[in-house]
């Protein structure tokens, strides 16, 4: 028996508009199914209330338009940009230092009338896309000298950004930056050599933190000597998450966040609220899909046909999986409090579009060049 299909103008419309948009459809769908579970948790948060959750729906919006356009350029033309965005985003974290905005004791942004940003947000990309193009310029492993280079350019964004002070974005830019030198194979000996250089820096780092900083690390180590104080936070979102048992308190019932012991519930302990609600079973739900979403970026990585794109790709899913490695840490009180936002799921704009943009280089790479066959 034969079987015909029947093919309609607008259904060929339709297959051709999902080729011509560049995007790798399991990656964005790892993306949506995060971004609406942090939905969720944001209107539970927020009193329950839709006024956060529609703020925070137009930013993603947004940050979904800056994903589709950087995924349709190509990997070769982000190559050839890489440098002039590495030394624009060096010029933007000069100008934040004499002309940023000041907040909580930072100065951090730059207001452009209605637009506020983030330069170091951008660094986030412009660093790996910098060393990504300079290593890719000669057969890996990579050489001393390339690595005498990438240290100097990641210094340089490094120490801007912790004089701002931000000490919790410099040290994930830094963790971004080792991340590429490991993929493009440094020597092990320079590796363990620059972790001996670190650790013998650690006693001039911490003479020059703020009292601040120095207090979340004590904190850290005993967050019961200051319950009022510095180790609230700590405290409290563990309450949240040790409460939650197997199912959790169900949604939207999260006392710790609605009734306000729970600082920052919409932001850096975005977590706390959705391991309160959901449980047990619905954190390991969330944790299988950030992992969906890391291997998914590997998996491009891996099958990328040339070492920009290679070590790009690398570099960003990794440092993705870093992202939610320290939020969900710093939330069980296993890290110091940092201010790292959980991607895609806490309130805010920068970050969420940089986090897109990343998201967006990943498909760009994904569906621009072929991938090398399994």
């Amino acid at each position: 028996m034969n079987t015909y299909s029947v093919s309609t103008p607008f259904s060929r419309f339709l297959d051709d508009a999902f080729r011509r948009i560049h995007l790798d459809w399991p990656l964005f769908a790892g993306i949506l199914l995060v971004f609406s579970a942090g939905e969720a948790v944001l209107y539970s948060a927020a009193g329950p209330g839709f006024g956060v959750v529609w703020h925070q729906g137009v930013k993603f919006l947004i940050a979904l338009g800056v994903m589709l356009a950087v995924a349709q350029v190509p990997p070769q033309r982000w190559r050839q940009l890489s440098p002039p965005i590495y030394i624009g985003g060096l010029l933007l974290l000069v100008a934040v230092l004499g002309l940023g905005h000041v907040g909580l004791g930072a100065r951090r942004w730059l207001d452009f009338g209605p637009l506020r940003i983030q330069p170091s947000e951008l660094m986030k990309l412009a660093l790996p896309m910098m060393l990504a193009w300079l290593f890719s310029r000669h057969p890996l492993p990579v050489r001393f000298g390339s690595l005498l280079q990438a240290v100097v350019l990641m210094a340089m964004p490094v120490l801007l950004i912790a004089k701002e002070p931000d000490m919790g974005t410099a040290i994930l830019i830094a963790l971004g930056a080792l991340v590429i030198i490991f993929l493009a194979g440094a020597p092990y000996r320079f590796l363990l050599l620059g972790l001996a250089a670190g650790a013998a820096m650690l006693p001039v780092v911490w003479h020059f933190m703020h009292a601040y900083q120095r207090a979340r690390i004590m904190t850290f180590l005993d967050p019961q000597s200051a319950p009022l104080g510095a180790g609230y936070h700590i405290i409290q979102s563990m309450i949240a998450i040790g409460s939650s048992g197997l199912y959790g308190l169900g949604w939207p019932h999260a006392p710790q966040a609605q009734l306000g012991f729970l600082p920052e519930s919409r932001t850096d302990f975005i977590f706390a609220v959705f391991g309160e609600e959901f449980g047990l079973l619905g954190s390991l739900a969330l944790l299988a899909t950030y992992v969906f979403i890391i291997l998914r970026g590997l998996y491009i990585a891996w099958r990328a046909s040339d070492n920009y794109s290679r070590l790009l790709a690398g570099c960003l899913s990794l440092t993705f999986a870093i992202d939610v490695f320290i939020n969900i840490d710093m939330t069980m009180g296993l890290l110091p409090v940092v201010g790292v936002p959980l991607p895609f799921m806490s309130y805010g704009g920068t970050s969420l579009v940089s986090m897109a943009a990343a998201m967006g280089l990943l498909q760009s790479i994904a569906r621009h060049k072929p991938l090398i066959p399994a």
